[in-house]
């Protein structure tokens, strides 16, 4: 074997968060007993390879060198993990060895997982490493079971093979080779959320919760048993105009690392996530291993519900408070970092108390104040901060659950109408902040929510009946500057602050929670 042939270049794509940057594999043959080492910070299942790719050529009817082997994954700063190298380790060892040219590898990237037999295995993070093929120009060669993501991305040129002796047929262009995917956009799926139109009755709430579609502002319900909270969350998704195609695709990326839920998912439709409240700080947040994207981050650019909210874990819920904040989430080890985005809309349902039933106007509380306070001591200030608006829901009049002369349910034009003024008055606000009111910095609220003299005095009085803090008053600013979008205003006016106001009030009942409960 000559030493033109003993050394070839295989390119292939990591996973690091939502991105997948780009891993050379090296494959150098030399004289000397038979032996194959690994190198470039491999984790135990990449060294595992070695034993599949052996197989899975030998099974393939191909032969395996029996030559000095050592392979380098560079750059040895990104950890490798998974059998998604065992592909591109396969062909560069055949390439090597002379069995293919390695010439014709150096216009792909290669991923996928070996079986013994010379199957190819599915991968996680095929939208990223499809976007950054397409963006370098490379074409990517990938396992059939990943086809369906292949069509995702638009301009990609992917291949999908099933066996190695497929790709290995398509380099050697024999046989019948494998064809390249094509583009195809999914069908807008019809999800079985609640829409407005399930909703009776709660003006106040359904107002509330369209305020929240139109600023993307974070939204706590607080009320009895059966009020209609969870019914009311549920319809959030559906005021919400449809993704873009880059905010889908970004969406994909993180659907297809987690590998949770398929990528092509509801394409074009807000997520909308609801982990139960046994959920562990890994699981809603995100990390683990293997760096898997959390709860937050699957709701990316939808709705992230937490129902009974003070039952949640009390640190899983401040690990909240960060990417309320920021947008996005960073998970550190001591040599690594890894950061997904999570620019979700907070929405929470709590009851009052542990019964339920406090200063509801049917119903007798049981709870001695003692046990009330500790229940609402379980969401801490700090992230009730953070929730825009607070919503107290009074269970509807039964006359407004049935059809009739009563009934305030929204009809279907009612629902198109609001969700196109939804539309409007968010597309006003990226025209304007280039981000949702809610999302506004600092910077941006001082700019864009103007106060004159008597203004600024009823914020300061408002402050001062309620206690705000600062957070607390830019979020209130923020709230009337939705208010004053949604009427089509180019000024706040006083009418909007003292609404907003309403939406700042704390509910904790706290201060009620030294007098005896009603009996």
């Amino acid at each position: 074997m000559s030493s033109a042939t003993s050394l070839s270049l295989v390119y292939s794509r990591a996973n690091q968060g939502v991105n997948a940057p780009l891993v050379t594999v090296e494959c150098h043959l030399s004289n000397g007993l038979p032996a194959l080492s690994l190198v470039g910070l491999p984790e135990t299942a990449v060294k595992e390879s070695r034993e599949r790719v052996r197989s899975a050529i030998i099974n393939a009817g191909f032969a395996f060198p029996e030559r000095r082997i050592t392979i380098n994954l560079a750059p040895a700063g990104i950890p490798k993990s998974g059998g998604r190298y065992d592909l591109a380790i396969a062909l560069g060892l055949l390439a090597a060895d002379g069995q293919i040219d390695p010439a014709v590898l150096l216009d792909y990237e290669i991923l996928g997982e070996l079986s013994l037999s010379g199957g190819i295995r599915s991968v996680t993070g095929v939208v990223p490493a499809l976007l950054a093929a397409r963006d370098h120009g490379r074409q990517l060669i990938l396992p059939a079971a990943n086809q369906a993501e292949a069509r995702l991305v638009r301009g990609a040129v992917s291949y999908s093979a099933e066996t190695l002796g497929q790709a290995l047929s398509h380099f050697k262009r024999t046989g019948t080779g494998i064809s390249a995917n094509t583009f195809e956009r999914p069908d807008k799926a019809q999800r079985s959320l609640a829409s407005l139109t399930s909703v009776r009755g709660q003006e106040a709430a359904k107002w509330a919760l369209t305020l929240a579609a139109a600023g993307g502002h974070n939204l706590l319900f607080c009320g009895s048993p059966g009020s209609g909270k969870t019914l009311l969350a549920q319809s959030l998704p559906e005021l919400l105009p449809d993704l873009s195609e880059q905010e889908t695709l970004l969406l994909a990326s993180i659907r297809s690392v987690s590998s949770k839920v398929a990528p092509d998912t509801f394409w074009q439709s807000p997520p909308f996530r609801a982990p139960h409240h046994s959920s562990t700080g890994v699981s809603l947040i995100g990390g683990g291993k293997q760096f898997k994207p959390g709860e937050i981050s699957l709701a990316h650019g939808g709705v992230l519900f937490l129902d009974e909210l003070p039952e949640f874990s009390h640190q899983v819920l401040e690990n909240l408070r960060e990417p309320l904040e920021s947008g996005t989430v960073s998970i550190s080890r001591a040599d690594y970092r890894v950061q997904f985005p999570a620019a979700f809309q907070l929405v929470a349902a709590m009851n009052p108390c542990p019964c339920g039933y406090y200063k509801d106007e049917n119903r007798a509380c049981c709870c001695p104040p003692d046990r009330v306070r500790r229940y609402q001591a379980c969401v801490s200030g700090p992230l009730l901060d953070r929730i825009d608006l607070h919503v107290r829901v009074q269970r509807p009049a039964l006359e407004a659950l049935f059809p009739g002369d009563n009934n305030t349910g929204f009809t279907e034009p009612d629902w198109q109408r609001v969700k196109q003024h939804v539309a409007q008055c968010r597309a006003r606000q990226m025209s304007r902040n280039q981000c949702l009111n809610a999302r506004m910095s600092v910077q941006q609220v001082h700019r864009f929510c103007v106060l004159s003299k008597p203004q600024q005095q009823l914020i300061k009085e408002i402050a001062g009946k309620w206690q705000l803090t600062a957070r607390g008053c830019h979020r209130l600013l923020k709230i009337a500057r939705t208010l004053a979008d949604w009427s089509g205003m180019e000024n706040i006016a006083d009418e909007h602050l003292i609404e907003a106001s309403q939406y700042r009030q704390n509910l904790a009942v706290t201060e009620g929670v030294t007098d005896p409960p009603v009996v």
